[in-house]
C-alpha cells in the first residue's frame, strides 16, 4: 500500500509540473472546463430520482401495499372522459337532517326519541317549520328543483320520509319533475331514527342489514340502470370508544363491507354507493382499512383483492369539506363508490362533482364552520336552522 501511494503521489507531481508549464491562457480554460464539468455532476446528482436521497424501491416487493397504507391521505379523483351526448345527470345527496320526527304520538321509549315525538306531534307550527326549512335549503340545489336522489339520516319514519317528500313538491317549480318514491325501512336501535331515500326514480329492494344496525339498502332504476345504494348511520363517537372489533362504528364498517364484496364478487362492474353519517373521518383506521374506503381513485380497482371503494370525501381538507362541527369541522359524512362507478358504463361519477354546499346554512355572525342547527326543544337561543349537519352532494351521468 505505501509503495502504491508513492507512485500516485509522483504522478500528480509530474500532472502539476507539466500543467504549471503551460501557458497562463491555457491554464484558465482548463480550470473554467472542469468547473464545468464538475457544476453539471453535481447538479445531476441533486436532481436525479435515483439520488441516496430518495428512498429506494424494494426490488423483493411485488404484492400490494396492505390496507392500512392504501391511498395515502391525498384525494386523487377519477379520471372520466367521453360520457355519451344522451346521457342522464343524475344529482345525489346526503343529509343528516337532525331529528325528522313525523305528526303522530308514538310513545317512543328512548330519552332523546321521547322529547321529538311529544314536541312534532303535538307542535304543528315548529314541525312544520323543520319540514320547511329542509325544504328551502334542499330546492336551492340542482339548479332550484332539488337533488334526484335525496338520502336522509335521523328520520323517524316511514312517515316522516312521506311528509318531507310532500313537502319537498308542494314548493317545487311547474316544470320540476316530482318525487314519487320513499324507501325505508323503520327499526329500534337505541334510538327510533334511521336512513330514508326520497327519489324521483323507482327505488326497489329495500332492505335492512346487520343486528339492530341503521344500514339500509336500496336499488334505484334510471334509463334501465340499477344503482345499489347502502346508506347507514353508525354509531357515535359518545358511545363507541372506536376499540370494539364486532361493535360500534367497526361493526358497522364490516356489515357494510360483506355486503359490498358480495356485490362485487357476483359483478366485478357493479354500480355500487354507500353513503351516510359515519361518525368518523375519512383518514380513520375504522374507514380506510375496515371499510376499505380510500383516496386514491387509480386503487380502486374490479380486481382489488379485499375490494375497495373511492371516498369521494377521502383526502379532502375538513376546512372545506367539514359537514359536522365539535371544537372543529369534522368529515364524518361521506360518500363511498365502486369501480363501476368509475367508468362511463351505466353509472358514471362526474369526477370533482362532490360539494358540500353551506350558504345560508350557517348562522348570520358565526366565523367557525358551523352548521345551523334546528335544535331541540328548550335551545332556541340563537333561532332555528336547518340541521347540525351540512349536506353532500354528487352528481352522476346514467347511460342512455
Amino acid at each position: 500500500m505505501a509503495r502504491k501511494s508513492r507512485s500516485d503521489a509522483q504522478a500528480v507531481q509530474q500532472v502539476v509540473a507539466a500543467f504549471l508549464k503551460l501557458p497562463w491562457k491555457v491554464q484558465v480554460a482548463i480550470v473554467a472546463l472542469v468547473l464545468l464539468v464538475g457544476g453539471i455532476v453535481l447538479t445531476l446528482r441533486i436532481t436525479s430520482p435515483q439520488s441516496p436521497a430518495q428512498p429506494q424501491a424494494n426490488p423483493q416487493t411485488t404484492s400490494s401495499p396492505e390496507p392500512t397504507d392504501l391511498g395515502g391521505l391525498t384525494n386523487v379523483p377519477p379520471v372520466v372522459t367521453g360520457f355519451p351526448d344522451s346521457a342522464k345527470s343524475v344529482v345525489f345527496c346526503l343529509w343528516n337532517m337532525e331529528n325528522v320526527f313525523d305528526d303522530k304520538f308514538d310513545r317512543r321509549n328512548h330519552s332523546a326519541d321521547k322529547e321529538f315525538d311529544a314536541w312534532f306531534s303535538s307542535d304543528a307550527s315548529l314541525r312544520q317549520l323543520k319540514y320547511q326549512r329542509l325544504t328551502e335549503a334542499l330546492l336551492r340545489f340542482n339548479h332550484g328543483i332539488g337533488p334526484d336522489i335525496i338520502v336522509g339520516i335521523e328520520i323517524e319514519s316511514y312517515r316522516a320520509a312521506e311528509l318531507l317528500k310532500n313537502s319537498l313538491n308542494s314548493e317545487l317549480p311547474a316544470q320540476a319533475a316530482p318525487y314519487e318514491h320513499v324507501a325505508m325501512k323503520e327499526l329500534n336501535a337505541g334510538r327510533h331514527i334511521a336512513p330514508a331515500v326520497i327519489a324521483r326514480y323507482p327505488l326497489s329492494r329495500a332492505q335492512l342489514h346487520g343486528r339492530l344496525q341503521r344500514i339500509l339498502e336500496v336499488h334505484v332504476t334510471v334509463n334501465g340502470h340499477e344503482l345499489v345504494i347502502v346508506a347507514s348511520h353508525w354509531t357515535s363517537q359518545i358511545s363507541d370508544d372506536g376499540k370494539r372489533e364486532s361493535g360500534g362504528r367497526a361493526g358497522y364498517a364490516a356489515t357494510i363491507a360483506k355486503i359490498y364484496e358480495a356485490a362485487i364478487q357476483t359483478n366485478p362492474h357493479v354500480d355500487f354507493l354507500v353513503c351516510g353519517d359515519f361518525n368518523d373521518t375519512p383518514e380513520s383506521e375504522t374507514i380506510r382499512t375496515k371499510l376499505g374506503m380510500i383516496a386514491d381513485s387509480r386503487l380502486v380497482t374490479p380486481n382489488a383483492r379485499p375490494p375497495r371503494l373511492y371516498g369521494l370525501l377521502s383526502g379532502k381538507s375538513p376546512e372545506k369539506f367539514g359537514t359536522h362541527y365539535y371544537n372543529e369541522p369534522l368529515i364524518y359524512d361521506q360518500i363511498g363508490v365502486s369501480p363501476g362507478l368509475l367508468d362511463t358504463a351505466g353509472w358514471g361519477l362526474v369526477p370533482d362533482s362532490v360539494q358540500v354546499p353551506t350558504e345560508g346554512l350557517i348562522r348570520s355572525g358565526t366565523r367557525a364552520r358551523r352548521p345551523w342547527r334546528f335544535g331541540s326543544r328548550t335551545d332556541d337561543a340563537v333561532g332555528r336552522g336547518y340541521s347540525d349537519h351540512f349536506p353532500v352532494l354528487a352528481t352522476f351521468q346514467v347511460a342512455p
